[in-house]
């Protein structure tokens, strides 16, 4: 299998079985993301060093404009899609099997977490994955230590305040906060 097979099959939703070839892709998958993120996560790199890591992760080349604060993880690394512009900040956490959009200009700040994949609710089924997008519109700022869950589309200029907890899609121009996320005002 490849990773353009694996995403097309998570990009049409559904199951991805326990006992499957597909969770036998993403274990291995894992390995080479644990790898790559270890060189990232490891002494100094100045941002070229770190852009070049992220594009061997990613699969393709980011725009120079691109900027992370390493630490940085993700157990898949290749269904993340990030546009010009972008700031990760040190600690954050992917999990981008389901798929990750992030926009140009997005600002994304410490220990951000960002979830597309479910466990089956059946509890016979509990190793069972349920993949769902999430999307970042353009010029979004996720606040430090929010958490963006699966199939949530967060809107043009957004903000998401610090420790809020996203499970339903964000409108353009709003600022949601809260457990769960609410939108509190308009930017």
């Amino acid at each position: 299998m490849t990773a353009k097979e694996f995403n097309e099959i998570a990009a049409r939703g559904g199951i991805l079985p326990s006992d499957s070839q597909l969770h036998e892709f993403m274990h291995e998958s894992a390995s080479r993301a644990q790898r790559i993120t270890a060189e990232i996560n490891s002494g100094f790199h100045t941002q070229q060093e770190l852009r070049a890591l992220m594009s061997e992760l990613l699969g393709y080349e980011l725009d120079e404009t691109f900027r992370l604060f390493p630490p940085f993880y993700t157990d898949y690394g290749r269904n993340l899609q990030i546009g010009k512009n972008v700031f990760i900040n040190s600690g954050c956490c992917f999990q981008d099997q389901g798929g990750i959009e992030i926009g140009d200009g997005c600002l994304i700040g410490h220990q951000v977490v960002i979830a597309t994949l479910d466990h089956h609710p059946d509890p016979q089924r509990r190793g069972d994955m349920l993949p769902k997008k999430v999307s970042l519109g353009k010029n979004v700022w996720i606040g430090s230590h929010a958490t963006i869950l699966s199939g949530v589309t967060i809107g043009d200029g957004a903000i998401v305040a610090a420790g809020a907890v996203v499970t339903k899609d964000v409108p353009p121009g709003c600022v949601v906060a809260g457990v769960p996320a609410k939108v509190i005002k308009s930017v």
